[in-house]
């Protein structure tokens, strides 16, 4: 239902935003979107290096392609645009190594020598994301095999197995090749290593690999047997040529589901090891022609495959590709963004958003008018350095050719799309240097973590509808809808910066995890934790004594067992000041052991039983929610949180704009945004402060 709320609201926007430039003035549509700032404010943060030199302003473009006629018109087209980078040579391997001992970089010298002339800035694939049909035909055992234990054919995209060691030999040759040919220009400002790192591969070469990186983890079989718990159902395994791979055909439960999540979850992480290998192969041969060589390539937002945060450690910096559907919410967009900050707690690139139109979805909807530029600026307010799309030119064949571009089919700048780019990019332009490494500062971090997101959605019980992402935006929407900022964490992280730290669904509470946590909220801080939390250890094995497990003490509570609701089934929880607030999904019967009640449950035979709770612990406090709140109810506990732990949004009004701020030296940046489809008035807090786009003083009066 959340989803469906949110459409309406940018439709309706976007018709008035439409009448506001054809209509009346085509200024005006800068009344939904405003960057204002205060040179006076002190504050401690510094700004971030970068090596861009302005706002990056362009996407992927495939000059090879078309015709060189048609290279012209795109540069004359491209500086009306103020397009100042481009993305090239991501799908062109099949093209540069036509056969396994030639190259062909004629092409793509004269690619580059365009674009050199023209001062762009040169974001350099490398090709590697789709195998050429030569050494597919020539070596069959580089194609990847699926979960349902079929090997593909040549035919698709990111098809290669990560573990062949001839994929590898010649991935990293060509990557070696072209930084070999192409390092010294400077106008590469960043090196794009493949392109969407996901499909996952359980052929021979990834079974053998996975046995002796077990081997590196376990060091002997007896301690593989004790972490899988492997008596279950018999299964112990006397030799590591008894491993295989955690297939439809061995331990898989439907498609989701696993009968050894020990096995699944450890084969995720081997793979998510295995691909990041692949991309670190590609990193370091350009290194070493180019050691300082500026390093990324585009991650996925939520994607479940790999652990993004072990793959932000090798990356300079993070790059993404921003793809919501027509229903997603404005609260999920936000949230994704903060993740990607979060992964190295810096500044990112948007690599790739459509100008319009995107082609795979199941409802390919277009972007009303001036819903890609509100879209651009929450990207840049969440701590983006860059705005690019796929793609420049739409291509006249293969399944993306609906996809949305700058240019499109009719091949010139006469449509809504180019007006709506061209008028975001002189914008950015304007800005130069201002806004880049400008960060994003924050009271709450929200822990995101890939190895709790693979267990929980493993694990066989207790309700199917147990999502990870959603119950993640769940809490973050509360922190979004009031303008407080958040960082997105991971386990790992240094809690000490924060005055909150929001913990949902903790199902795996890792080594050291207690302690951590422990010491943060004896420190003064708040923790927020919830059903399904502090249930098992890192292989998945459940923590005895009770739930939370290492949770409990700090909770002061005891979970004797889980109630699993249907969706049409509810509960009640009161409040002690009466009020009441609807619940389901799960509920904890839990027993408290030191804490206070918060709300107890209104029905069923737990009726009476704590729905939430407060516990003292240190100079601190630990927030334990038992149940799904529906959101009031939800919002009822986060305020008590909130206000014990004096957590300031980044204005004192309550609007219904988005407001997010950055700060770099003694300058912070106020990112001002309307999403709805009524008028809404400036916050005082604001006047007075100095507009980026106009240059115009703010009064605090409706837009």
């Amino acid at each position: 239902m959340l989803y469906k709320q949110v459409y309406p609201v940018i439709q309706k926007q976007a018709i008035k935003v439409y009448d506001m430039v054809h209509i009346r003035n085509s200024e005006r549509i800068t009344d939904i979107f405003k960057i204002i700032y205060n040179k006076y404010i002190q504050i401690g943060g510094k700004s971030m290096s970068t090596p861009f030199k302005r706002i990056l302003y362009g996407g992927d473009y495939n000059p090879n392609q078309w015709s060189k006629d048609v290279w012209q018109e795109d540069m004359r087209i491209f500086k009306d645009a103020h397009i100042n980078t481009a993305t090239i040579n991501v799908f062109s391997w099949a093209k540069i190594q036509p056969s396994e001992h030639e190259y062909y970089f004629d092409e793509l010298d004269e690619i580059v020598d365009m674009l050199s002339k023209e001062n762009y800035d040169i974001v350099f694939a490398t090709s590697t994301a789709a195998l050429p049909g030569w050494m597919v035909r020539k070596y069959p055992e580089v194609m990847f095999t699926d979960y349902e234990g079929r090997q593909h054919k040549f035919g698709g995209r990111h098809n290669a197995c990560p573990n062949s060691f001839v994929f590898k030999h010649y991935a990293r040759e060509l990557a070696y090749k072209l930084a070999e040919r192409y390092a010294d220009n400077p106008h590469v400002t960043c090196w794009h290593v493949s392109n969407e790192y996901g499909n996952e591969c359980f052929c021979e070469n990834c079974q053998k690999a996975f046995r002796v990186w077990l081997k590196d983890k376990y060091k002997t079989i007896d301690a593989l047997n004790k972490a899988w718990n492997m008596e279950f159902w018999g299964h112990t395994v006397y030799d590591w040529d008894d491993v295989v791979a955690p297939i439809a055909l061995s331990v898989g439960i439907g498609s989701e589901k696993t009968a050894f999540a020990g096995i699944s979850i450890d084969y995720r992480r081997f793979y998510s090891d295995s691909q990041l290998a692949c991309f670190k192969m590609e990193r370091d041969a350009i290194r070493s022609v180019k050691p300082d060589a500026f390093v990324t390539t585009n991650l996925m937002g939520t994607f479940k495959g790999l652990d993004y945060f072990k793959w932000a450690k090798e990356m300079d910096v993070v790059s993404w590709d921003n793809y919501p559907a027509y229903d997603t919410p404005w609260s999920s967009i936000a949230m994704t963004h903060d993740l990607m900050r979060g992964l190295k707690d810096e500044p990112f690139m948007l690599m790739e958003q459509t100008p319009s139109q995107q082609n795979w979805q199941k409802y390919n909807s277009l972007k009303r008018p001036g819903q890609m530029r509100a879209q651009s600026y929450q990207t840049l307010a969440h701590g983006a350095d860059s705005i690019q799309f796929f793609q420049l030119r739409r291509s006249v064949g293969g399944c993306e050719k609906f996809h949305g571009a700058v240019i499109a089919h009719v091949g010139n700048e006469n449509t809504r799309v180019f007006r709506e780019v061209a008028q975001l990019g002189a914008e950015l332009e304007s800005f130069g240097t201002r806004t880049l490494g400008a960060r994003n500062e924050s009271e709450v971090g929200v822990i995101f973590d890939w190895d709790n997101y693979w267990a929980l959605e493993y694990t066989s019980g207790p309700s199917e509808d147990l999502k990870y992402v959603d119950q993640i935006h769940q809490y973050y929407q509360y922190f979004y809808k009031r303008n407080i900022g958040v960082d997105m964490i991971p386990v790992d992280a240094d809690f000490s910066k924060y005055k909150i730290v929001v913990a949902p669904v903790l199902y795996m509470v890792k080594d050291g995890m207690k302690e951590a946590l422990e010491t943060f909220v004896k420190n003064g801080g708040i923790l927020i934790t919830t059903y399904m939390s502090g249930i098992v250890g890192q292989s998945d094995n459940v923590y005895l004594g009770g739930y939370p497990g290492p949770l409990r003490e700090m909770a002061g509570v005891w979970v004797e067992e889980i109630d699993a609701l249907a969706p049409e089934q509810k509960n009640k929880a009161r409040f002690a000041d009466g009020s009441e607030a609807s619940c389901g999904l799960l509920c904890d019967l839990m027993h408290l052991e030191g804490a206070q009640s918060l709300a107890s449950y209104e029905e069923d035979f737990y009726a009476g039983m704590p729905a939430a709770s407060r516990n003292s612990f240190g100079t601190g406090a630990t927030y334990y929610i038992a149940t799904q709140f529906e959101e009031n109810g939800l919002a009822k506990i986060l305020d008590q949180a909130v206000k014990e732990a004096g957590v300031a949004p980044v204005i004192p009004e309550e609007t219904g704009l988005e407001v997010v701020s950055r700060a770099k030296d003694h300058t912070r940046f106020y990112y001002v945004m309307n999403f709805t489809d009524e008028e809404q008035k400036l916050p005082e807090s604001l006047a007075g402060m100095k507009e980026l786009i106009s240059g115009k003083k703010q009064r605090a009066i409706p837009y």
